[in-house]
């Protein structure tokens, strides 16, 4: 594997990975955080199928959240990463999988035009309630509107069915229910289970470099 690309949910920005992306460029791995917010799954597909075939080698590729979607429907990855994510089957969207909390849906608000944001004094709560709270507040305040839509969206084929993969479930998670995270699991080729938040790339973002580190250099070990 040549290195890693970074795939953000939904609200979310390619900044919220950027303790991860710090604790990578110190072990000098490649990483590359595409930009999602395309109006569709097929759109946010099509942008990091982009950046995954211009990297030298087959490059292992993390979805959080939405980002699981995307990361189905990709081709060339050497290996999957599901974080508290949706793992779609034939047929599946993430709103057909649903799961998505009562906190969540209650702070979500509508913009008009089919635009919604989530308020950003809830979403402390709802994403990183594990995390200090200033790294908390400062998440927040990266959050961005979403068109609607995106969530419906089916991809066009099933990785995590030939792809090595692996599934991090996150048991404090307020904003996709464990339970599904479980069921979703199995999908995949391995599971690891951490008793956080929806987001540990802002609480933990050492374990979750050290997870990625130990799939691109197996002889590492791999981290719990």
């Amino acid at each position: 594997m040549s290195g890693v690309v970074l795939v953000h949910g939904l609200y979310h920005d390619p900044q919220h990975f950027d303790l991860v992306v710090g604790e990578l460029a110190a072990a000098r791995v490649e990483v590359a955080v595409p930009e999602l917010h395309r109006g569709s799954l097929q759109a946010d597909t099509e942008a990091v199928q982009a950046v995954v075939d211009a990297m030298e080698q087959p490059p292992l590729v993390v979805g959080h959240s939405y980002g699981g979607s995307v990361i189905t429907g990709l081709t060339d990855a050497a290996h999957l990463v599901y974080l508290a994510a949706f793992v779609p089957a034939e047929g599946e969207s993430a709103a057909r999988l649903g799961g998505s909390t009562k906190l969540l849906a209650s702070s979500i608000v509508q913009d008009g035009a089919g635009v919604t944001h989530v308020d950003p004094a809830a979403a402390v709560e709802v994403f990183y309630a594990d995390a200090p709270i200033e790294r908390a507040t400062w998440a927040a305040s990266l959050l961005r509107p979403q068109k609607s839509g995106c969530g419906c969206g089916v991809p066009e084929r099933q990785s995590w069915q030939s792809t090595p993969s692996t599934y991090v479930i996150c048991t404090q998670d307020r904003a996709i229910e464990p339970d599904l995270q479980r069921e979703m699991s199995r999908r995949c080729s391995s599971t690891l289970t951490w008793h956080t938040s929806h987001s540990p790339f802002i609480s933990q973002p050492g374990r979750v470099a050290a997870v990625l580190r130990s799939l691109l250099f197996p002889s590492t070990g791999h981290s719990q």
